[in-house]
């Protein structure tokens, strides 16, 4: 379908953003499109008010330490179900404080726990770090599960864009190391292959999308690394065994094709899968409840939905195996 006639001015904003030099200093660069991401993107969510408890947790990881922000939707007594949740940013962007408003939302719809991870960015840290990164939290919080009050049976993944790679690449992670049991994975508008050239055309509006991704180059480390399935989860050999998943794109992205595999894929494979493809939408918009609030509305409540049903089908199974 069309472009959502109120997305157009902001559609359009973006594509005629122009590029950040190339002898911009990395710091520099990152401060400056942060600036122009919160006056844009993230102006047009509704502000959320925090939930019952919030507090950041410094962790070590391989080499450095990284911090983690916990959300509980629920006092600090009660043991809740817990999401890891990856922010985007394209590898190189991205921090806790824009992951607020989105975190605490879906604490406050599933009354679960919500970590947030802040993981090390490119190019200062380059591929694999993120990854790793991103699996050394959650097996942290599944080993600090008591202490956080949350339920180590009943722990779930999910990210957007560059998050939504690190969701499915820590799924994969998880049951390749014998990890920590994951019951779901939430991939929002996802990265899944790397080696995608697969253009992305709307001849009727006059949009293509080029299969470039412009990251690529300050993520990994060579071209070599764009096959690994820790970069392109799509090139694992199998997706079998993986936490049912719910694969979020949009319509207007020339991420749409590679994350609609990626749900094939995992449907052929046998994992429990339901993919939805945001018509009308561009990458990132899913959250401008200011400009389009019911279809901004609609996609956190299939979010939350998702997530609560998934664990409440693996509490009903601990439950029967129990008796």
């Amino acid at each position: 379908m069309p472009l959502l006639p109120l997305l157009k001015p902001m559609f359009e904003a973006q594509l005629s953003s122009p590029p950040m030099p190339d002898d911009v200093p990395p710091a520099q660069m990152r401060a400056a499109m942060h600036a122009m991401i919160d006056k844009s993107f993230f102006a047009l969510a509704t502000p959320q008010a925090p939930v019952a408890s919030e507090r950041d947790i410094t962790i070590a990881v391989r080499a450095g330490e990284i911090t983690l922000r916990l959300y509980r939707g629920a006092p600090e007594n009660a043991l809740l179900p817990c999401h890891v949740y990856y922010h985007g940013g394209g590898f190189f962007l991205g921090t806790l404080d824009q992951s607020d408003n989105y975190c605490r939302a879906l604490a406050r719809a599933v009354g679960c726990a919500v970590v947030s991870v802040d993981y090390r960015l490119a190019p200062e840290h380059r591929f694999p770090t993120a990854a790793e990164d991103a699996y050394s939290a959650l097996v942290w919080t599944a080993s600090h599960a008591q202490e956080l009050r949350i339920d180590p049976a009943l722990i779930s993944v999910g990210g957007g864009s560059a998050g939504g790679n690190l969701a499915a690449v820590v799924a994969q992670m998880a049951r390749e190391r014998l990890g920590p049991s994951i019951v779901a994975q939430v991939l929002e508008i996802p990265v899944t292959d790397f080696t995608s050239m697969l253009a992305l055309e709307f001849p009727d509006e006059g949009i293509r999308f080029e299969p470039a991704k412009a990251y690529a180059p300050l993520y990994l480390r060579d071209e070599t690394d764009a096959h690994d399935p820790l970069a392109s989860p799509l090139l694992a050999k199998s997706l079998s065994g993986l936490p049912p998943a719910l694969v979020v794109c949009a319509e207007y992205d020339q991420l749409q094709p590679e994350g609609e595999d990626y749900a094939r894929r995992l449907s052929e494979a046998g994992v429990p899968t339901t993919y939805r493809l945001l018509h009308g939408q561009f990458h990132g918009s899913q959250g401008f409840d200011a400009v389009i609030p019911a279809e901004a509305a609609a996609y956190r409540e299939e979010i939350a939905s998702f997530l609560t049903e998934a664990y409440r089908k693996q509490a009903s199974v601990r439950a029967q195996t129990a008796i």
